[in-house]
């Protein structure tokens, strides 16, 4: 174990940044003219984003499932004969970088951690994830209501996403207008 100082204080706050980080950032955004209290049903678009044409993914049944839920939750009644609104996913993971730097006395070198300059760089690797669910009118093909999350993908997100993406469709809902969440 190294311990050089400034290498432990980088360590510290890399476990710290990572165990306050909150949860993914919410956008959402509703059409103008679209007043959602007039709706009464949804169903699913046939090939949600995130499928194959050949069959349902296990994440798809995940995002149908969580939405199918929050939307019951707020009234909206699922009717895949003739639905009044339909809902499409769009999800993805990428690994991304983020470059830390520390004031620094100099004097260590060691793997993926230089000082240079009178700075400690670090670089860190992570997932980033966005999931985006669109909302629209069936009879016009129009959207009508779009939610948004981004952020990092945690260890524990990747090992059951099952729980994770509920955990996320829900704080996404709770942007949808008439939601009390």
């Amino acid at each position: 174990m190294n311990t050089n100082p400034m290498y432990r204080t980088l360590i510290l706050g890399v476990l710290l940044l990572s165990g306050c980080a909150s949860g993914p950032t919410i956008v959402a955004d509703k059409a103008p003219e679209a007043d959602l209290s007039t709706y009464k049903t949804f169903a699913f678009f046939d090939h949600v984003t995130t499928d194959n044409a050949a069959y349902s993914s296990i994440l798809s049944s995940h995002l149908k499932r969580t939405t199918r839920t929050e939307l019951e939750r707020l009234g909206y009644v699922y009717d895949e004969a003739d639905p009044q609104l339909r809902v499409n996913f769009f999800l993805k993971v990428e690994d991304r970088q983020e470059i830390l730097s520390t004031p620094s006395s100099g004097g260590f070198y060691g793997y993926r951690f230089y000082s240079w300059g009178g700075v400690a760089i670090d670089t860190v690797d992570y997932k980033a994830g966005t999931l985006s669910i669109d909302v629209v009118d069936a009879d016009r093909n129009a959207l009508v209501w779009h939610g948004l999350a981004e952020g990092r993908v945690r260890d524990e997100a990747i090992r059951n996403p099952g729980a994770a993406i509920g955990s996320v469709v829900a704080e996404i809902f709770s942007a949808f207008p008439g939601s009390s969440s």
